[in-house]
């Protein structure tokens, strides 16, 4: 099925083999409070058919004492008290279902969200930089909430099946020809709602881009992060214009929709009531006839009228649960998602001291469905200790291939080794661990200055020494002491109370992430652009000096800073064109020679 198809009659049919898995998951959240909700389910559906019989045994009692001469009022009360006593029942299991409901519901979607986010952690990186990648996990994290609903709706479907099997004996007993009046009645309606619910369904997955663009606009519409821009350019109207139209054509859309399903569903409906009044009259001609008490007939309309009402409610809801169970789909295919890049069972543990160091064999790369390699046939050695300086123009490769070290990417073609052995025969948290990047659009985490530290070696997090001896280390502690709550001030505005920092703050805090671990590898991809030149040679001749023995590659357009390098790696278009010391790249007079005698001239 496409995403503009609705969904066929046996598409929605076959939906409901997601339902097995969905109670299995609500299970697992909390096996106790479904057995209770279960359990009042059972009671709740008895209930409402034994009210309707003692109002028939109220209606007849009452009837039969006005006939005597010395009326007994003892069988009427307690009658009357019974259903008092079922009615005070039905409230309070009322009560408690929508508890249950409620406490269920919240406990299942933060267990699948957690799922959810742990799930998207073992994916692909490229796969997050895809459009139909964000499709599918935003149907998928609004299945998280949305879907909660789904269980309160399956379990009240057994209950008013079950309490409609104690009406249709009842019906049986005394008139069977009004199961047939009742299957007339409610197939109509039946059939509407379950097209309409397949037109509903395509209608919202096949939005699913421009409902995400909308999220979009909403968010930058009115940001702390975009506030400067829309003041500074004057987008306000752009952005509201732009979003008023596509919300507008969403509306008119859904509108459309909405409008033929309560016309037709008006419609479907009068036939309902009809069958309703015709079975009526049957019920009072058998009265009037003797055939059939008053309180008969008080039991058996109001019998009809409740099945017809509740099976009604049960093919309108059966629709619905479909339409669920469809969009419950969307979060199982996000669950099937599997990654390309995968811990091997038996992977290699990863040295506690480098040997060697890696090495890059005829590597190549291109993004899954490019044409275009980023890289091709990269060949050159990381030595142990050795820090490696890369240098070329934007779109060059220099990002792709501190990716395919940490392995957030896997060669297209070629090979990556690691002491002679092949990058991917390692434990993979063990070399994430090892491999620590610091890259230039580093998240500025809304969370404590100790906590946005401590993401560099999280297990760590309550090291409070450690977290302070890395931001000495990256200067980040002169910013922190400035802070009314030193380590424990939020940063970022998005919360009550928080401090923002300047860019240039914001990088000290990144680069002492890079200190918290023992990464025998550190990766820092232009992470200091927001410092001057003067700050920024600072900056790496301190990392060079507190990383020693350890190996380093660096990524910076400043040739005044890279030429502190071991050894300088130059990239043009994906392919190595240079590789030597900074004295041997200016002595060959080639590129990097050019590119840095021309920034150099800039200075002068």
């Amino acid at each position: 099925m496409t995403k503009d198809q609705k969904p066929s009659f046996k598409e929605r049919l076959s939906a409901f083999k997601n339902l097995p898995r969905f109670f299995i998951m609500v299970w697992e959240t909390s096996a106790s409070m479904t057995i209770v909700n279960v359990l009042l389910r059972v009671v709740k559906a008895a209930i409402p058919v034994v009210m309707l019989w003692v109002g028939k045994l109220i209606i007849d009692e009452v009837i039969f004492q006005i006939d005597q001469e010395n009326p007994s009022y003892q069988n009427t009360f307690f009658y009357l008290g019974l259903e008092f006593g079922l009615a005070i029942l039905s409230d309070v299991i009322n009560r408690g279902l929508t508890l249950l409901d409620s406490l269920l519901g919240d406990l299942f979607s933060n267990r699948t969200s957690v799922k959810l986010i742990h799930h998207a952690a073992t994916l692909d990186l490229y796969q997050f930089e895809d459009s139909d990648f964000y499709d599918k996990l935003e149907r998928a994290r609004r299945q998280t909430t949305s879907r909660t609903v789904l269980m309160s709706q399956v379990l009240t479907q057994i209950q008013n099946i079950i309490t409609i099997g104690f009406f249709a004996a009842g019906l049986i007993a005394f008139k069977p020809i009004l199961i047939l009046i009742l299957i007339v009645a409610i197939i109509p309606s039946f059939l509407g709602e379950t097209q309409f619910s397949a037109k509903t369904y395509s209608l919202t997955r096949s939005w699913t881009p421009q409902r995400r663009e909308l999220d979009y606009l909403r968010y930058i519409g009115a940001s702390d992060q975009t506030a400067k821009e829309i003041k500074v350019f004057g987008l306000a109207k752009f952005i509201s214009e732009r979003f008023e139209n596509l919300a507008n054509d969403y509306f008119k859309a859904n509108k459309k929709l909405a409008m033929s399903r309560a016309f037709w569903g008006a419609a479907l409906a009068i036939i309902g009531t009809a069958a309703y009044y015709g079975a009526y009259v049957f019920i009072a001609i058998d009265t009037i006839e003797g055939m059939i008490t008053v309180g008969q007939l008080t039991f058996l309309a109001g019998s009809f009228l409740q099945m017809r009402n509740m099976l009604q409610t049960i093919m309108n809801r059966f629709s619905q649960i479909a339409e669920s169970a469809l969009y419950l789909q969307d979060l199982f295919d996000f669950f099937a998602i599997k990654p390309t890049i995968t811990n091997a069972s038996d992977g290699l543990i990863f040295p506690q001291i480098i040997k060697t160091g890696f090495e890059f064999e005829n590597v190549s790369f291109k993004y899954p469905g490019s044409k275009s390699y980023t890289l091709k046939n990269l060949s050159f050695k990381l030595k142990k200790g050795e820090k490696l300086a890369l240098v070329g123009e934007n779109g060059a490769g220099k990002t792709t291939l501190v990716k395919l070290l940490a392995r957030l990417y896997e060669p297209t073609e070629g090979r990556i080794l690691l002491d002679g052995k092949d990058l991917k025969d390692y434990d993979l948290n063990g070399l994430r661990k090892n491999v620590s990047v610091i890259f230039q659009d580093y998240m500025r985490f809304q969370l404590a200055a100790k906590e946005n530290i401590a993401v560099g070696n999280i297990d760590e997090k309550s090291d409070q020494e450690a977290v302070e001896e890395s931001a000495k280390k990256s200067l980040a502690n002169a910013v922190i002491e400035k802070l009314p709550e030193k380590y424990e001030q939020f940063l970022g505005k998005r919360f009550k109370g928080g401090v923002e920092l300047s860019g240039g703050e914001w990088q000290k805090i990144a680069l002492a992430r890079a200190y918290m671990g023992n990464a025998q590898l550190l990766i820092l991809d232009e992470p200091t652009s927001a410092l001057d030149a003067r700050a920024e040679n600072e900056v790496f001749i301190r990392f060079a000096e507190l990383i020693k023995g350890r190996s380093a590659i660096i990524i910076s357009h400043r040739f005044s800073t890279v030429r502190m390098a071991d050894r300088i790696l130059f990239l043009e278009n994906g392919k190595l064109l240079e590789l030597g010391t900074h004295s041997e790249l200016i002595g060959t007079g080639g590129k990097y020679a050019a590119l840095f005698n021309l920034q150099a001239t800039g200075y002068k």
